[in-house]
């Protein structure tokens, strides 16, 4: 007896019910919370109250601005780092005594977050965007190169010896062996390097901005707009949600086997 395969409809719902459900209870709670009066007024908006300061946002167009900015920042700091740190783990966790050297200097940089190096980045390159977009590639590289160093030095070398042995050139162990074996590995950093890159971008954007989602939430917060804040925030993580699934669906497209 074979199992009758479950309607596509109800197959969806079981994956996004538990979600729906947990969002669900937030609300409430973030509703009651606001009615209870546990803050002093004005310190904790409600849904309700958030939702209308978004809506102001949307409808003045400072949204879409501030929106668009942070987009452009983290997106080309982000495929910055993603590329430096992909093409770096994949060096360095096939080749030892390369890892035996970059490794120590990594290890040393990876402690030292973003935003502690805003003051020397804006030094070096002012307060234009090279600096951000710098900053945010340079917490992507870390987080992404340590993803995908693990997972490349974690490929049997007996699979790499075999191909080798079988006359495979260095092209052909890399597509074929090393890239479809390290796959679940690089899917998650990427997924881990877009979400290191919203958390750079906003220690990048409090460096020195006059636009982005973390400038907004600056500004907000120095005239105590706590419901713009909190819609700001409501942003950020949706933004994180949405780039995080587009991912995980580009790693279901291109890389099946994996479990991204």
């Amino acid at each position: 007896m074979h199992a009758t395969p479950s309607p596509p409809g109800r197959a969806a719902l079981g994956r996004i019910g538990p979600a729906l459900v947990a969002a669900m209870a937030v609300l409430a709670a973030w509703y009651a919370a606001g009615r209870a009066g546990i803050a002093a007024p004005g310190l904790l908006p409600t849904p309700a109250e958030t939702l209308a300061a978004l809506a102001d946002g949307a409808r003045s167009g400072t949204l879409a601005a501030d929106l668009g900015a942070s987009l452009g920042r983290a997106g080309q700091g982000f495929a910055l780092g993603a590329l430096a740190g992909s093409a770096l783990g994949f060096a360095t966790g096939y080749l030892p005594w390369l890892s035996a050297a970059v490794t120590p200097v990594v290890s040393f940089l990876r402690p030292i977050p973003a935003i502690a190096l805003v003051p020397l980045a804006t030094a070096w390159f002012g307060i234009g965007e090279t600096a951000k977009r710098l900053l945010i590639a340079y917490a992507v590289l870390l987080a992404v190169w340590l993803y995908v160093h693990d997972g490349v030095s974690r490929v049997p070398v007996t699979h790499l010896r075999a191909a080798r042995t079988l006359g495979a050139p260095l092209r052909r162990r890399f597509t074929e062996v090393l890239l479809p074996a390290a796959a679940p590995a690089l899917l998650a950093a990427l997924r881990y390097g877009a979400s290191v890159a919203l958390l750079a971008l906003v220690a990048a954007e409090l460096g020195g901005a006059d636009s982005g989602l973390a400038y907004r939430l600056q500004v907000d917060g120095q005239f105590l707009r706590v419901d713009r804040m909190f819609a700001g925030l409501l942003v950020l993580g949706l933004l994180g949600v949405a780039v995080d699934l587009l991912l995980a669906a580009a790693g279901r497209r291109f890389a099946h086997w994996s479990e991204a």
